[in-house]
Order: C-alpha cells, then sequence, then structure tokens
C-alpha cells in the first residue's frame, strides 16, 4: 500500500520462519478461538450477549455486504463507533475483507474527523445515530460532501436521507458455505495493514499508525499471555475499544485469542462497573488512574461481591506506588502496570514479579524480541539507572507513520529505532518511567520530573488526586505548579504541603512552589490527564 512502511525483508522472513508471526488476519485468529468453544459468549454488553459462532457468523455476513456495496482491499474507513456489539462486529467484519478502519474516538468532532478522512484517503465513514445528546449522523452530512472519494456513510442505528443503515448490508440470503467462499476470495495476506490507530496528538493532529494482522495477532497474543488469560478469563473493557489498550493490550483482541469473554461496560460510574463485575465473575478490569482512584476513595467496593476480580490493569499514565498498595488492601487483586504506546512496544508488570517491580516499575517488554534502548539528547546510550530517552524495535513496533515522512525523521532514528518521546530510567529488562520529555520540568537547569513529585504529593491524606505543571518564570524559565483535587470535605493549604514534603526529605528544588486545588482535571476519552491543558490553565492564572 502506498505510503506504509513495513519490516525489512530479512526480519519479516526471520519473523515468519521462526513462529513470531502467524500468518493469520485477526478475524481468523477469533475463528479459530470459535471452532475450539463455538457456545461461548465471546461478548456481552446490557444484557445481549453473543456467542462466538454468533459473533462469527455476524461479522462475515457484514463483511460480505460491505464488499457487495463496493468495499475493497486496504480501502480506508473512519470507524467512529462507541464501545458496542456493533464497534465488535464491525471491526472484524472490515478486516474479513482486508478494509482498513481508521480508529476514531467517540469524542472527536468535524475537525479531527475531516484530518483522518483526508490523510487516510477514507473511503467509507461509519457512526452511530445519537450518543448522549450529539448526533453523529448530522457531522457526517455536514463532512461527507467535502471529500469527493468518501463513498459511503453508513450508520449503526437509523440513517438520515442520503445514509444507509450499516446492518442493513447483513448478507442473509447466503449459506454459510456460499459465504465462506466468497470471503475466502478476497482473504487479506496478513502482511497488509489491519488497522489504522491514531498517535497521542498532544501536540497536532493525530498521526496514523499502520498496524498489519501478523503484528497486531503477535501485540495481542503477547499482552494477553504477560496477564495469564485463558478460556476462563472475563475482561471488562470500560474505556474506548477503537484505542490500542483496549483493543489489543491486551484488551478484547487478546481475550479473544485465549478464547474469554468480553464484558462490555456501557457507562464509567463505580455502580455499573462494580455491578457488572459481579453479575459476570470479572476476573481482569482495564483502567485509568482516575477511575481507580475513584474506586479507592469509595467505600461502594464494599456493597458488591468483587471476589472473582484477579487484576486491575493500568495504562495510560504511570499509577503511583501508594495507589497500587491500596488496590491489593482494598480490592484484594494484583495491580498491573501497562506502560506502551500504540505504535507498537508494550510494557507490562508480570502477576508474578517481585514487590519492588510490581509496585514502583512500568514493567519489562512483552517479547523477548523486543529491543530496548536509552539514549541521551545525542543519542547515545546512558548506562542502566540514567534518565534517558526510551527507544525501541521490534516485531510489533512499526517502522514509519502512514503518508508522514516529516514526521518519521523527527520519530524514527537510523535503523528502525522509535523514539517513545518518554524519559525513562532501565534496571535490564525493566523500565521506571520519569515522565515524557516535554513533561520534565527545567528550574534553571535542573530537573524535576513530575511523576516523581505527584507520587510524593499523593501520600499526604487530604489529595485525592494530583497533576505538577510547569509555569513560567522570568528568572528561571519555568518552576514547578501543584494542581490537586482534595478528598470530599478536605481544604488543602499552600503551606501544609510544603510542610509535608520537607518531612519526605526531597531536594528543595523539587518542591512545588504553587498550588492550585480543582474540582476536576481536563482528562482525553481515555482518561489521560491533559497537562497542556492545566499549565494553559496555570500560566493564565
Amino acid at each position: 500500500m502506498d505510503g506504509f512502511i513495513g519490516w525489512p525483508q530479512e526480519l519479516s522472513q526471520r519473523y515468519k520462519q521462526q513462529g513470531v508471526w502467524e500468518g493469520l488476519t485477526i478475524s481468523e485468529m477469533v475463528e479459530r478461538s470459535a471452532r475450539q468453544r463455538p457456545d461461548q459468549v465471546a461478548v456481552t454488553q446490557a444484557g445481549q450477549t453473543l456467542t462466538y459462532a454468533q459473533l462469527i457468523d455476524c461479522s462475515k455476513r457484514l463483511a460480505v455486504g460491505l464488499h457487495r456495496a463496493g468495499l475493497q482491499a486496504q480501502d480506508r474507513v473512519v470507524m467512529q463507533l462507541p464501545n458496542s456489539m456493533e464497534f465488535v462486529v464491525t471491526y472484524l467484519a472490515l478486516n474479513w475483507i482486508g478494509a482498513i478502519p481508521v480508529m476514531a474516538l467517540r469524542a472527536h468532532r468535524h475537525a479531527e474527523v475531516r484530518h483522518f478522512i483526508r490523510a487516510s484517503g477514507a473511503v467509507a465513514y461509519i457512526v452511530p445515530a445519537v450518543v448522549g445528546n450529539f448526533d453523529f449522523r448530522t457531522m457526517a452530512q455536514d463532512v461527507a460532501p467535502e471529500f469527493g472519494g468518501l463513498k459511503h456513510v453508513w450508520v449503526a442505528g437509523e440513517p438520515l436521507p442520503g445514509q444507509a443503515a450499516l446492518m442493513s448490508h447483513l448478507a442473509q440470503d447466503l449459506s454459510a458455505a456460499e459465504v465462506d467462499q466468497v470471503l475466502q476470495g478476497v482473504r487479506p495476506d496478513p502482511d497488509q495493514v489491519a488497522t489504522m490507530l491514531l498517535s497521542g496528538g498532544t501536540t497536532s493532529m493525530s498521526k496514523l499508525i499502520p498496524r498489519t494482522h501478523n503484528d497486531y495477532v503477535l501485540n495481542a497474543k503477547l499482552c494477553g499471555a504477560a496477564t495469564a488469560f485463558n478460556p476462563d478469563t472475563r475482561f471488562m473493557a470500560i474505556l474506548p475499544l477503537a484505542h490500542n489498550y483496549n483493543l489489543a493490550s491486551p484488551g478484547i483482541l487478546a481475550t479473544f485469542y485465549y478464547g474469554g469473554t468480553v464484558v462490555l461496560s456501557e457507562g464509567t460510574s463505580s455502580e455499573e462497573i462494580f455491578q457488572l463485575i459481579q453479575d459476570w465473575r470479572v476476573t481482569v478490569v482495564a483502567a485509568v488512574v482516575p477511575l481507580i482512584t475513584n474506586w479507592l476513595n469509595s467505600d461502594l467496593h464494599q456493597q458488591y461481591d468483587l471476589s472473582s476480580l484477579r487484576v486491575v490493569q493500568n495504562g495510560g499514565a504511570r499509577l503511583p506506588t501508594e495507589l497500587r498498595i491500596r488496590l491489593r488492601e482494598r480490592l484484594h487483586c494484583i495491580p498491573q502496570e501497562i506502560y506502551g504506546t500504540a505504535e507498537g512496544l508494550i510494557n507490562m508488570t508480570r502477576l508474578d514479579d517481585s514487590e519492588d517491580m510490581l509496585l514502583n516499575s512500568s514493567g519489562a517488554p512483552v517479547s523477548v524480541l523486543d529491543e530496548i534502548r536509552v539514549v541521551d539528547d545525542d543519542g547515545h546510550d546512558v548506562a542502566d539507572g540514567v534518565p534517558g530517552e526510551l527507544v525501541t524495535r521490534g516485531p510489533y513496533t512499526i517502522r514509519g507513520y502512514y503518508r508522514a515522512p516529516e514526521k518519521n525523521a523527527e520519530a524514527f532514528m537510523e535503523g528502525g529505532w522509535y523514539r517513545m518521546g518518554d524519559i525513562v530510567r532501565r534496571e535490564g529488562r525493566y523500565v521506571f518511567t520519569e515522565g515524557r520529555r516535554k513533561d520534565l520540568i527545567n528550574r534553571g537547569g535542573e530537573k524535576i520530573s513530575c511523576d516523581e513529585v505527584e507520587n510524593l504529593i499523593l501520600t499526604h491524606p487530604k489529595v485525592k488526586s494530583v497533576a505538577l505543571v510547569a509555569m513560567p518564570d522570568p528568572v528561571f524559565g519555568e518552576k514547578a505548579c501543584a494542581c490537586v483535587v482534595t478528598k470530599t470535605g478536605q481544604n488543602l493549604s499552600f503551606e501544609e504541603l510544603i510542610a509535608h514534603l520537607k518531612t519526605l526529605q526531597i531536594a528543595s528544588f523539587k518542591l512545588p512552589e504553587r498550588l492550585v486545588v480543582m474540582e476536576a482535571f481536563p482528562v482525553s476519552p481515555v482518561g489521560k490527564i491533559l497537562k497542556r491543558e492545566l499549565r494553559d490553565q496555570v500560566a493564565a492564572l
């Protein structure tokens, strides 16, 4: 595909010969589990269920219908569906025929959708009808006429004039054998791009991340293995399925790889989540810091039977040690840190890790073939224990963004090494994150790790959540400002905070020089605190 940069031919052949790449498409991977346990529930939501056999049949029939409507292999499709049965069925349907879903998030609006269509060259756009109080069909009507190459707008629900109902394309007139015959004729090559994820896009519009069938199946397999997924796994997805974390790291695809059951949560309230854990005997939950913080600052968990819960995963931003300890004590489960990137490399703590690694580290790469280095500003390797930027390459880490030569020149080093943009320390294969390269505060040449100071502030009994950000200073360039959300009914003064931190005996230059108490932090659709917005707010005060 024009604009796609793959692995060097020698590496590709080696991965195949070693069995690292299995030669399966994503949908075939799910079908393999369906053959082993056709009657097991594959996915459930709001009282509805699909067994593995039903999921495969429905996704295949939709695939044939979309192919009949003109969708071809390697056609890009901007897919903007909320967490739902339709999401899972549609994602697999596109994979059956080799079309490429571009994974837009529910929160994206006109500007982002235009960018995704333009950057990918999409021929189709799939939306829900109305979610919350927003009508996605109307947005599609606004955007679609601007792109001559956009041939289809499909709606998972009731369409508006000029649009088509997505599920009206289910090929119900064919036998199962006839459906299989059609799909055999259009089977994609596992080396081809299967999915386009979105980069973080914190400083500009998101870049498109091309993931192949081979590398993404491997991604799911490895992440599932690191959490000991098996057919008894009941995985709860709360955050957007369009995000790499809940899609394949380990997410729903790893659950399907190992034949488990996916439980989709429609809401994010503690009541809804705990009720589902109790009803479905959920074993693994994928969460983020704000969710976990809410759970641990409430006694609500005592009203539910959460005894099935084995692992609570955290991704997106480092879970402080203090909160990992509380997870074990209050929910009686193993905290599992997941640190990685949609571009590839995933690090995970292991369930049987030592106390130190489990509670403090950001994990180790999930593959023995993942190569990692920690480098200084000049690209030279630094010693273990010395902070530097993490760079990586391996069998599921991309070699370039889609149609983005300028960005590729910035993000990739000679030899295919991808620059993570994160500052870490390394102990053997384990990494300890210290924040983004841009998340270090430079106070007159002294570097302050936001992650380190945030962890210390969280030990204050009045603090519920914290984000340390840089504020401009005419003398030092930057100083540290602590943005804090306090626990209910608690007031915290700047003097109290500093007195507490001094008892922890940290260097004086690391002490925050301002405190801003807030009711809540701005967060991204996947729960990351938007520090750029916080910095802007602080600078404006």
